[in-house]
Protein backbone atom coordinates (compact mmCIF):
# COMPACT_ATOMS: atom_id res chain seq x y z
CA UNK A 1 0.00 0.00 0.00
CA UNK A 2 1.47 3.95 -0.77
CA UNK A 3 1.00 6.40 1.09
CA UNK A 4 -0.99 9.42 -0.33
CA UNK A 5 0.64 12.65 0.56
CA UNK A 6 -1.46 14.81 -1.67
CA UNK A 7 -2.55 17.09 1.72
CA UNK A 8 0.95 17.90 2.68
CA UNK A 9 1.75 18.48 -0.90
CA UNK A 10 -1.26 21.27 -0.96
CA UNK A 11 0.17 22.46 1.99
CA UNK A 12 3.32 23.14 0.95
CA UNK A 13 2.36 24.77 -2.09
CA UNK A 14 -0.20 27.18 0.49
CA UNK A 15 2.97 27.72 1.80
CA UNK A 16 4.81 29.10 -1.38
CA UNK A 17 1.53 30.94 -2.24
CA UNK A 18 2.12 32.99 0.92
CA UNK A 19 6.00 33.36 0.37
CA UNK A 20 5.44 34.90 -3.08
CA UNK A 21 2.53 37.10 -1.62
CA UNK A 22 4.91 38.56 0.85
CA UNK A 23 7.41 39.20 -1.20
CA UNK A 24 4.97 40.77 -3.83
CA UNK A 25 4.42 43.24 -1.18
CA UNK A 26 8.43 44.06 -0.60
CA UNK A 27 8.50 47.18 -2.66
CA UNK A 28 11.75 46.57 -4.44
CA UNK A 29 12.16 50.21 -5.98
CA UNK A 30 9.69 50.17 -8.85
CA UNK A 31 5.87 50.67 -8.63
CA UNK A 32 4.09 47.49 -8.20
CA UNK A 33 0.71 47.87 -7.22
CA UNK A 34 0.86 44.23 -5.43
CA UNK A 35 2.19 46.35 -2.67
CA UNK A 36 -1.13 48.05 -2.30
CA UNK A 37 -2.83 44.12 -1.62
CA UNK A 38 -2.50 44.09 2.47
CA UNK A 39 -3.93 48.08 2.12
CA UNK A 40 -7.83 48.29 3.57
CA UNK A 41 -9.92 51.47 3.40
CA UNK A 42 -13.52 51.32 5.15
CA UNK A 43 -16.25 51.44 2.51
CA UNK A 44 -19.84 51.10 3.26
CA UNK A 45 -19.51 49.46 7.07
CA UNK A 46 -16.68 46.92 5.53
CA UNK A 47 -12.62 46.88 4.80
CA UNK A 48 -12.72 46.82 1.77
CA UNK A 49 -9.17 46.03 -0.49
CA UNK A 50 -7.78 49.48 -2.19
CA UNK A 51 -8.15 47.86 -5.48
CA UNK A 52 -11.75 47.10 -4.76
CA UNK A 53 -12.40 50.94 -4.59
CA UNK A 54 -10.26 51.93 -7.28
CA UNK A 55 -8.33 51.97 -10.31
CA UNK A 56 -4.55 51.33 -10.13
CA UNK A 57 -2.27 52.42 -12.42
CA UNK A 58 1.31 52.64 -13.36
CA UNK A 59 1.88 55.52 -15.61
CA UNK A 60 6.09 55.00 -14.84
CA UNK A 61 8.29 52.78 -13.43
CA UNK A 62 8.46 54.84 -10.38
CA UNK A 63 4.42 56.11 -9.66
CA UNK A 64 1.62 54.77 -8.80
CA UNK A 65 -1.69 56.16 -9.54
CA UNK A 66 -4.66 55.60 -7.24
CA UNK A 67 -8.07 56.46 -8.48
CA UNK A 68 -10.67 55.62 -6.41
CA UNK A 69 -14.63 55.17 -7.78
CA UNK A 70 -15.80 57.79 -4.91
CA UNK A 71 -14.21 60.95 -4.70
CA UNK A 72 -14.94 60.93 -0.80
CA UNK A 73 -12.42 58.28 -0.31
CA UNK A 74 -9.52 60.17 -1.25
CA UNK A 75 -8.81 61.07 2.28
CA UNK A 76 -9.40 57.41 3.57
CA UNK A 77 -6.87 56.18 1.00
CA UNK A 78 -4.61 58.54 1.98
CA UNK A 79 -5.38 58.00 5.69
CA UNK A 80 -4.78 53.78 5.08
CA UNK A 81 -1.46 54.81 2.90
CA UNK A 82 -0.06 57.05 5.36
CA UNK A 83 -0.72 54.10 8.17
CA UNK A 84 0.58 51.27 6.50
CA UNK A 85 3.99 49.89 6.79
CA UNK A 86 4.80 51.21 3.09
CA UNK A 87 7.07 54.40 3.99
CA UNK A 88 5.81 56.12 0.77
CA UNK A 89 3.84 59.94 1.66
CA UNK A 90 0.70 59.79 -0.86
CA UNK A 91 -0.17 62.79 -2.55
CA UNK A 92 -3.79 63.92 -3.06
CA UNK A 93 -4.59 66.35 -5.84
CA UNK A 94 -8.63 66.08 -5.07
CA UNK A 95 -9.44 63.49 -7.89
CA UNK A 96 -6.03 61.21 -7.67
CA UNK A 97 -3.74 59.95 -5.11
CA UNK A 98 0.20 59.59 -6.24
CA UNK A 99 2.18 57.64 -4.70
CA UNK A 100 6.14 58.32 -5.80
CA UNK A 101 8.77 55.44 -4.95
CA UNK A 102 11.64 57.08 -4.62
CA UNK A 103 15.20 54.95 -5.49
CA UNK A 104 16.31 52.61 -2.73
CA UNK A 105 19.46 53.51 -1.14
CA UNK A 106 21.89 50.33 -0.49
CA UNK A 107 21.25 50.19 3.08
CA UNK A 108 17.19 49.93 2.48
CA UNK A 109 18.00 47.00 -0.28
CA UNK A 110 20.05 45.22 2.33
CA UNK A 111 16.94 46.00 4.94
CA UNK A 112 14.82 44.12 2.44
CA UNK A 113 16.69 41.32 1.55
CA UNK A 114 17.28 40.59 5.21
CA UNK A 115 13.46 40.69 5.67
CA UNK A 116 12.90 38.48 2.09
CA UNK A 117 15.15 35.93 3.64
CA UNK A 118 13.28 35.86 6.76
CA UNK A 119 9.97 35.26 5.06
CA UNK A 120 11.81 32.66 2.99
CA UNK A 121 13.02 31.19 6.61
CA UNK A 122 9.56 31.31 7.74
CA UNK A 123 8.22 29.60 5.06
CA UNK A 124 11.13 26.42 5.11
CA UNK A 125 10.28 25.77 8.78
CA UNK A 126 6.31 25.48 7.37
CA UNK A 127 6.96 23.09 5.24
CA UNK A 128 9.59 21.06 8.10
CA UNK A 129 6.50 21.31 10.24
CA UNK A 130 4.19 19.89 7.29
CA UNK A 131 6.97 17.11 6.80
CA UNK A 132 6.60 16.06 10.83
CA UNK A 133 3.02 16.51 10.77
CA UNK A 134 2.98 13.61 7.43
CA UNK A 135 5.83 11.77 9.64
CA UNK A 136 3.87 11.13 12.31
CA UNK A 137 0.81 10.62 10.26
CA UNK A 138 3.35 8.04 8.55
CA UNK A 139 4.24 6.37 12.23
CA UNK A 140 0.00 5.97 13.22
CA UNK A 141 -0.45 4.18 9.88
CA UNK A 142 2.52 1.88 11.35
CA UNK A 143 1.71 1.32 14.57
CA UNK A 144 -2.23 0.75 13.45
CA UNK A 145 -0.73 -2.42 10.93
CA UNK A 146 -2.21 -0.55 7.96
CA UNK A 147 1.32 -0.04 6.50
CA UNK A 148 4.62 -2.45 6.31
CA UNK A 149 7.69 -1.11 7.48
CA UNK A 150 8.86 -1.34 4.16
CA UNK A 151 6.03 1.00 3.11
CA UNK A 152 7.11 3.23 6.03
CA UNK A 153 10.34 3.66 4.86
CA UNK A 154 9.17 4.33 1.57
CA UNK A 155 6.84 7.00 2.52
CA UNK A 156 9.21 8.71 5.15
CA UNK A 157 11.68 8.84 1.92
CA UNK A 158 9.16 10.28 -0.81
CA UNK A 159 7.90 12.57 2.41
CA UNK A 160 11.66 13.87 2.54
CA UNK A 161 11.71 14.27 -1.02
CA UNK A 162 8.87 15.96 -0.88
CA UNK A 163 10.28 18.79 1.49
CA UNK A 164 13.65 18.94 -0.23
CA UNK A 165 11.91 19.58 -3.67
CA UNK A 166 9.95 22.49 -2.32
CA UNK A 167 12.53 23.70 -0.41
CA UNK A 168 14.61 24.15 -3.31
CA UNK A 169 11.36 25.95 -4.81
CA UNK A 170 11.57 28.27 -1.92
CA UNK A 171 15.49 28.85 -2.90
CA UNK A 172 14.63 30.02 -6.14
CA UNK A 173 12.18 32.65 -5.32
CA UNK A 174 14.34 34.16 -2.67
CA UNK A 175 17.28 34.27 -5.21
CA UNK A 176 14.91 35.97 -8.21
CA UNK A 177 13.53 38.51 -5.49
CA UNK A 178 17.01 39.41 -4.09
CA UNK A 179 18.04 39.74 -7.44
CA UNK A 180 15.19 42.07 -7.94
CA UNK A 181 16.58 44.03 -5.02
CA UNK A 182 19.50 44.25 -5.52
CA UNK A 183 19.60 45.59 -9.15
CA UNK A 184 19.56 49.05 -9.87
Amino acid sequence: MSVDFKEFGRRMDKTLEHLEEDFGAVRAGRANAKVLDRITVEYYGSETPLNGVATISTPDARTLIIQPWDTKLLKDIQKAIQTSDLGINPQNDGKVIRLVFPQLTEERRKDLAKQVKKYAEDAKVAMRNIRRDGMDYVKKLKKNSEITEDDQKKAEKDLQDLLDKNIKRVDAALAAKEKELMSL
